[in-house]
């Protein structure tokens, strides 16, 4: 059994004129928003034994505020994870050991959305709000048996969900 953890980016200042993309940092709300999606995840999963980052800074400052929580995970930033596509994500996941049984990528709209959307067998996903968290389990060994439409057991948390 595999369980995945896809989580959206936290909420960004928008890029000043001459600023690149790739350092977006997060707004206080996002920085808010993001810290507590990670106590919410602590307190309802289990440990995940990796996490996956994009490089950019808004990703790596979400990243950053889960690990928080998994003070024995190490944060992994991959660049194929920057404005990823869902079959390069796919790709990144695919290639994971594994040992690794829980697995968490951060990431961005819209791939992050359409990926939770392709792997989910038991409910549509049709857009992850910034800071939302989408967890599926998958009844497979390895992670190169990963297979659209199979995963199961899907929790779909956001920062204005009413817990």
């Amino acid at each position: 059994m595999k369980r995945l953890t896809l989580i959206r980016h936290a909420q960004a200042d928008d890029a000043p004129t001459g600023q690149r993309d790739w350092d977006r940092p997060l707004t206080r709300r996002g920085q808010a928003d993001a810290a507590t999606m990670a106590k919410r995840m602590k307190d309802q999963l289990s440990n995940p034994d990796s996490i996956l980052s994009s490089p950019a800074v808004r990703t790596r400052q979400t990243a950053e505020l889960f690990t928080k929580q998994f003070p024995k995970i190490s944060l992994k930033i991959d660049e194929e994870l920057y404005l990823a596509s869902p079959k390069q994500m796919l790709s990144v996941i695919l290639a994971q050991d594994n040992a690794t049984r829980h697995l968490v990528l951060v990431g961005h709209n819209p791939g992050i959305s359409e990926l939770a959307d392709e792997l989910s067998q038991e409910r549509r996903i049709e857009g992850m709000p910034t800071a939302s968290v989408v967890t599926m389990e998958f009844d497979i060994d390895s992670w190169q048996e990963l297979l659209p439409v199979s995963g199961t057991n899907v929790e779909f948390d956001y920062p204005q969900r009413a817990t």
